[in-house]
């Protein structure tokens, strides 16, 4: 991590902010798109940044959380969304019996902790997908006041404080009950992002999916270190789960998504009937986590590359035909590229 003297905090701090209104518009690998991104992923500045944020969305939602989060509770086990900032989700989950607590991406401290209290309960683990501030700004927090639990995040990302490195493919078992998750290498988002597929069978449940930034309702994360075909084999991977998995994000994007998507698909009839769906629950502030991933496969756009439909309206039709696979990154990248200009309805 890169410290800096308090006399340039102020100038990073502008820079950080005028990179992050410039972002939608410079494309990543550009002289400015480096610098912004260096300084927001790579100091402490970009932290600062981050709390920054958080004191902004506590003003414009009056101290009270962007969404209204329920339980989602099985045979022993409790999972609970924790809106933060202006649309991140943190989530915390019990295993009953055991009293074992996982975390996932607890970014705010001071909700995630509040939480805790109103459950009367301590973390056991906290799971990390990626660097970002906004996923991993609460690490060095749940160090300090729970040094017995173990902080987990992907090495090639350089998550910050994190106890210990996830590798591909491991199980993570956790605590002394039956809590385990699979650990998923999906890049693009980040180099180093994974995510969290937590084992549902001890709890006469479906698994559940906790992708951070790889994959939201009915949209995916922006490429900012992995091309489209490093993109598109993370997202394929996920899309192969089992298609009852549930879908936990690290955002509520599912509106403008699935506004976009309805753009790319007019006739898709799932896209429209989800879409609906979502404008109620968020006409009365609801969250709208979880997804499942074979609802997903119907109605998100980055998952469905392969699809006439949607070729046709990329016009990539008869280019998919001659070369399948080397055309669905095509089609992701412009996907991605027309995503990131879409004017969404206020």
């Amino acid at each position: 991590m890169i410290d800096f003297g308090y006399a340039t905090i102020l100038l990073l701090i502008l820079l950080i902010y005028l990179y992050l209104k410039i972002t939608k518009m410079a494309r990543a690998g550009s002289p400015f798109f480096k610098i912004g991104y260096c300084l927001y992923t790579k100091t402490r500045i970009g932290y600062l940044y981050y709390r920054r944020e958080l004191s902004k969305a506590r003003e414009k939602f009056n101290g009270a959380p962007h969404s209204i989060v329920e339980p989602t509770e099985y045979d022993g086990l409790k999972i609970i969304p924790i809106p933060m900032s202006l649309d991140n989700y943190a989530y915390m989950i019990k295993e009953e019996a055991s009293g074992t607590v996982v975390l996932i991406d607890p970014s705010d401290a001071d909700a995630v902790q509040a939480v805790l209290d109103a459950h009367k309960c301590r973390p056991t683990a906290i799971l990390t997908t990626h660097k970002h501030w906004d996923h991993s700004g609460g690490n060095k927090y749940f160090r300090q006041h729970y040094p017995s639990a173990c902080i987990y995040g992907c090495i090639i990302d350089e998550v910050p404080d994190t106890t210990n490195s996830v590798t591909d493919g491991e199980d993570l078992i956790i605590g002394q009950g039956h809590m385990t998750f699979k650990v998923y290498y999906t890049p693009g988002h980040t180099v180093g992002h994974v995510v969290y597929c937590l084992i549902g069978n001890h709890y006469d449940a479906p698994d559940s999916l906790f992708s951070g930034d790889a994959l939201f309702l009915g949209g995916c994360g922006r490429m900012f270190e992995g091309n489209a075909a490093t993109m598109l084999r993370s997202l394929d991977r996920i899309a192969g789960l089992n298609e009852d998995t549930l879908l936990w994000p690290g955002h509520e994007y599912a509106k403008d998504n699935l506004e976009f998507a309805l753009s790319i698909e007019p006739d898709n009839e799932e896209v429209k009937a989800k879409l609906e769906w979502v404008k109620n629950q968020r006409s009365k502030r609801f969250a709208t986590c979880p997804s499942v991933i074979g609802e997903e496969r119907s109605y998100n756009p980055f998952l469905r590359t392969d699809k006439d439909s949607l070729l046709n309206q990329v016009g990539m039709t008869s280019e998919f035909e001659a070369d399948p696979e080397g055309t669905r990154p095509k089609v992701l990248f412009e996907l991605r590229t027309r995503k990131d200009k879409f004017k969404y309805k206020l």
